[in-house]
């Protein structure tokens, strides 16, 4: 049950997560991206100073204890001088006393010469970690100043971008549906043209359908009749068939000699 709803919640945040990068404007992302890419270079900066000043730290105790182990060294030096003094003098008693002390010296030593190798092997390493660190600070400037660099390039490419998707959907609206009622103009060029064929087409039916034929056949006979009643009223009136009046009648052909035929 509990890989059940981890699962479930995976995929979830996985789904929101999607449904934000598609609403978010990519202005305001890339903002945030300069943003926190300028909080890392501060936290790095800060990270860094820390362990400069660990490795400064160090650098001055190791300073401190080798004046010191100086110190130790010539004074035990003194000691044993004075102890080989008193012991010339043959007072013993002094020259016990300045032998404890150069051996008290001598431990001292010792510990500082301990201190001392302990300092300078950690002062080693805090240099390292150190140079390490400035070369990181270094290495992140460069990367953060390219990417300052290229923050306008980007906004100039989402602008372009922006107007391009406007242009598209502009183009877009000539051959895809906006909306449900409101048809494109390749749907209407189509709608249109399908209604003209189908007038053509129906005209080609209506004239060659049966009754066209007979309409034509009616009307040649009406033709017809119009002709020969036309001929008749020019054979009362004396003229020829086809010819207008010209108010003189018509004579009988003759032959050679003038007898009529």
């Amino acid at each position: 049950m509990g890989k059940l709803f981890k699962r479930m919640w995976r995929y979830m945040a996985a789904a929101l997560t999607g449904k934000f990068d598609e609403l978010a404007d990519p202005k305001v992302q890339l903002e945030q991206a300069i943003a926190e890419a300028q909080e890392q270079q501060r936290r790095l900066k800060e990270q860094a100073a820390n362990v400069i000043a660990n490795q400064k730290q160090t650098e001055m105790r190791l300073n401190r204890v080798l004046e010191e182990l100086e110190k130790v060294n010539g004074s035990a030096q003194q000691a044993v001088m004075m102890g080989a003094e008193a012991q010339q003098r043959g007072d013993a008693t002094k020259a016990a006393d300045y032998n404890r002390a150069a051996e008290s010296f001598a431990n001292r030593l010792i510990a500082l010469e301990r201190e001392v190798e302990d300092l300078k092997t950690l002062h080693l390493q805090a240099t390292q970690t150190a140079d390490q660190a400035k070369a990181a600070v270094n290495q992140n400037a460069m990367v953060m100043q390219r990417k300052l660099s290229e923050r306008q390039k980007l906004l100039s490419q989402l602008d372009q971008a922006k107007m391009a998707e406007q242009m598209n959907k502009a183009m877009a609206a000539l051959s895809e549906t906006v909306g449900t009622d409101i048809p494109t103009f390749e749907e209407v060029r189509t709608k249109i043209e399908a209604r003209y064929a189908k007038a053509q087409g129906v005209s080609e039916l209506a004239s060659e359908s049966v009754e066209s034929r007979m309409l034509e056949v009616e009307t040649a006979q009406m033709d017809t009749a119009a002709q020969a009643r036309l001929s008749e009223i020019r054979a009362k009136m004396g003229l020829s068939s086809g010819t207008e009046s010209t108010g003189a009648p018509a004579t009988d052909d003759v032959t050679e000699g003038g007898t009529p035929t």
